[in-house]
């Protein structure tokens, strides 16, 4: 089953926020980072339990790595029901947290 993938406002300006960073040092790096967030969210849609747990008490609650370059992006979701992920935030693995 495929479910639908949806975004937050705050996931959405995370993206942004990324996106900007890269294309300031790289417009080829900024779209391809897009592209491997656009391609992970594949594997989501079809095996949103495969990720690792971000709350041991809430096992709808997940994230997502994301390999890019030498390090990559983590994607904190929620699974809403059986059709439905949202995503919540998206950092950089080497940002200390979620904002």
């Amino acid at each position: 089953m495929t479910r639908r993938v949806r975004y937050t406002r705050g996931a959405r300006n995370d993206l942004r926020r990324l996106y900007r960073f890269l294309l300031d040092q790289d417009i080829e790096a900024a779209r391809d980072a897009l592209a491997a967030i656009d391609q992970s969210m594949e594997l989501l849609q079809a095996f949103p339990f495969s990720c690792r747990k971000a709350d041991a008490d809430n096992p709808f609650l997940r994230e997502l790595l994301i390999t890019f370059g030498a390090s990559g992006y983590v994607a904190l979701y929620e699974i809403e029901d059986e059709r439905t992920i949202t995503i919540l935030a998206v950092r950089h693995q080497r940002e200390d947290d979620y904002h």
